[in-house]
């Protein structure tokens, strides 16, 4: 699952995708609204393939969990985070991620990982991967 290009921006709802770099900092357009505007370096912008989940053992990036939850659910939408309570986000995360760090992830973190992913859904984000094209397997193969 590829999530380059997709920001979050701190103090403002949703996703972003990275437009263009400017001298100052960035434009975004917002995946939902379609609406361009800057935003200065000060921001608090973090790219969505940069953010991971902690675990017991180690760091799990963002796109692996969403592929996970993904699979789970059959590639449609997730559990809606503003109708369930916090234990019901932690035991779905325990099935999605058995091994996270309960203690790390907060329900508020949890909360922005559903949001999200639903939002990825809705925009086209979230999709099986294509499969390769025989011309490409066999490519692959020769080298």
């Amino acid at each position: 699952m590829d999530l380059e290009g997709i920001l979050a921006i701190g103090g403002k709802p949703g996703l972003y995708k990275l437009v263009a770099q400017s001298r100052t900092g960035v434009i975004v357009e917002s995946l939902t609204e379609k609406k361009r505007f800057p935003v200065s370096q000060a921001g608090n912008v973090s790219a969505l393939k940069d953010i991971a989940i902690y675990t017991y053992s180690e760091e799990v990036p963002l796109s692996d969990v969403y592929q996970n939850i993904a699979e789970k659910e059959d590639w449609g939408t997730t559990i809606n985070p503003k109708k369930v309570g916090a234990e019901e986000l932690k035991s779905y995360m325990e099935e999605v991620l058995p091994e996270y760090d309960r203690e790390r992830v907060y329900n508020s973190d949890l909360k922005k990982l559903f949001n999200w992913y639903n939002l990825l859904h809705e925009v086209g984000l979230i999709k099986p991967e294509e499969e390769k094209s025989d011309e490409e397997a066999k490519a692959d193969e020769e080298e």
